[in-house]
């Protein structure tokens, strides 16, 4: 086969540097063509971004503020809007140069291309540094004054506890719903949302209308007016009241209403809340669904909520499986008062933590009951329960109740005293939202959830707080609705020696004393000082890996606590 040659290639000199090139329009070969025309030349190569570190946003000129990650393509587009000149180039590409996340620099590597000759295009990498400016978005400047704010969402709910803000705090966490609020203040009996907007305020009405059964009110005060152009500013005020019923609460409704909701036992627990009240009769399984507007009609209280449960200890269960509803089977059990027959050895007790009823004959007797929790209850098994023969109820409601009708005991859920004395350090944590302490007394120094005026009432939250913890980890239902994150392995303290005084009468007066919290045991936890080693029950609801979350990178971590304030996380809003 015969070789052909290709045509042949004709160069010429450099006119600078005499190198020899292909031809082109300038004769100049492509160092000598940088080093006489240069593309970038109308191009800052140092510019400045805004960011505020309120609400870490960067400014998108020529005034929207928005959030943007690091080496986002979002901060990116922001970064090559300021630059002034790209339009009479081409950009190829561009991308970011990792820099120290305190360095407050940006470094963006660019390649762009520009026509400098006929038929002669250049292109030419080039970096731009931009400083990270702090300034304050408009939001944030009108959070710092004093009151810039056009709408506010009061969130109040009748009861001595703050379990209900706990977990609305979590589902307004789960669903971003904190995203427009300019500022949380807590107050004595719930919440105050601050908005810049009153577009903002309604979208927070309608979140708390599909997540609790709500009632609201709407008000406005005139600011300012213009007669000329008939314009007016109002500031908007929405008051948000929560039904003051939570969920294993014991309920006594009027008779009448009772009869009217499918002839229902008026004395019922609450199995579930949300946008509307779920009640259940243990005695027959029925249930009833009393929607927000139904209950706001006719309103009632609780009788009694989880504070006042006692401990009881199942002696023998018989379940129907021929009455049973769902995951609620009805049985016929048998329980006597956890600790009943044990024996003290002729060691006279002097627990603080006993009432008045545990020095009586109850202490050993058996109560007969049905309850609807014949699928999980085992003979040995714990229970807590309202102990009704020896309660009293200032309700007319209940006082009109005939004898027959009220049982001595009503079983609300299982329980896991073993588990609980061993203190075993949770795997999982909470986020929580930074608040601002109201009116009513100062900001501690404590973690961003609810109840920080300090005193009795942090005492109390850290209660309320506990049980809410209880009940997250014992209702996988409960933990379904929020989010749980992944905790680092924390070591728990050991529990305290618990100390022995003087017997306390059942209605004595609470008297604070300074001392270390301990853990918070029902009042009917008789012989809880035996130095005994109890096994574990086996069907503690553990909560599983694969239901926590990982990631926080959008979270702030507070300085909490000890306990449980080391597995809370705050969020700026």
């Amino acid at each position: 086969m015969e070789f052909v040659a290709g045509p042949a290639v004709h160069r010429v000199l450099c006119a600078d540097c005499g190198t020899p090139i292909v031809p082109n329009s300038a004769n100049l070969c492509v160092a000598c063509l940088r080093n006489t025309v240069d593309i970038t030349e109308g191009i800052p190569k140092q510019a400045a971004v805004s960011f505020c570190r309120n609400c870490e946003r960067f400014l998108s000129p020529p005034t929207t503020w928005t959030l943007a990650k690091p080496e986002s393509s979002e901060l990116l587009s922001i970064c090559l809007r300021k630059l002034k000149g790209l339009n009479k180039v081409r950009l190829t590409e561009a991308h970011f140069i990792w820099t120290e996340p305190h360095s407050k620099r940006l470094r963006v590597s660019m390649t762009i291309q520009k026509e400098v000759l006929t038929n002669t295009i250049l292109e030419q990498t080039f970096e731009i540094e931009y400083l990270v400016q702090y300034g304050q978005c408009p939001d944030c400047a009108k959070l710092a004054a004093k009151n810039t704010w056009k709408a506010l969402v009061q969130v109040r709910q009748k009861v001595p506890h703050k379990r209900t803000f706990l977990y609305l705090e979590q589902l307004i966490l789960k669903h971003n719903a904190q995203k427009d609020t300019i500022s949380i203040k807590e107050v004595r009996d719930g919440l105050d949302f601050f908005y810049s907007s009153r577009s903002h305020a309604l979208k927070m009405l309608a979140f708390l209308e599909s997540v609790a059964p709500i009632k609201s009110k709407a008000s406005e005060q005139l600011l300012s007016s213009d007669i000329h152009s008939s314009t007016a500013n109002f500031k908007y005020t929405y008051s948000v009241e929560i039904v003051p019923i939570c969920k294993d609460d014991l309920v006594c409704m009027p008779l009448k209403q009772a009869r009217s909701l499918s002839n229902i036992s008026p004395l019922t627990i609450c199995s579930r809340v949300g946008n509307s009240l779920q009640l259940l009769d243990p005695q027959t399984l029925q249930t009833c669904d009393i929607p927000a507007e139904l209950y706001w009609r006719n309103p009632f209280d609780a009788l009694a909520s989880v504070t006042d449960l006692v401990e009881f200890t199942v002696l023998d269960i018989e379940p129907d499986r021929t009455r049973q509803k769902g995951k609620l089977v009805m049985a016929d059990a048998q329980v006597a008062l956890a600790g009943a027959f044990r024996s003290n050895n002729g060691i006279t007790d002097d627990n603080e933590d006993r009432m008045d009823f545990e020095s009586t004959g109850y202490t050993n007797q058996v109560f007969h009951t049905r309850t609807h929790l014949g699928a999980i209850l085992q003979p040995g098994d714990t229970a807590l329960g309202y102990f009704l023969t020896n309660a009293n109820y200032n309700s007319d409601n209940f006082a009109n109740l005939p004898q027959s009708r009220i049982p001595d005991i009503i079983l609300v859920k299982k329980t896991y005293p073993n588990r609980r004395k061993k203190s075993k350090a949770r795997n999982w944590k909470l986020r929580s939202i930074a608040k601002e302490a109201g009116e009513e007394g100062e900001t501690s120094g404590a973690r961003g959830a609810i109840g920080r005026m300090g005193g009795r009432d942090a005492k109390k939250v850290e209660q309320d707080y506990e049980i809410f913890l209880r009940d997250l980890e014992e209702d996988p239902e409960l933990r379904a609705g929020i989010n749980l994150y992944k905790a680092p392995d924390v070591a728990m303290a050991a529990p305290a020696p618990e100390k022995k005084g003087r017997k306390k009468a059942q209605f004595a007066m609470d008297v604070d004393e300074v001392e270390a919290p301990v853990e918070i045991i029902p009042s009917s936890a008789v012989g809880a000082g035996d130095e005994e080693e109890e096994e574990e029950e086996p069907d503690f609801p553990e909560v599983q890996l694969d239901e926590l979350l990982e990631g926080f990178d959008e979270m702030t971590l507070g300085d909490g606590g000890e306990g449980e304030g080391e597995h809370h996380e705050e969020v700026a809003h």
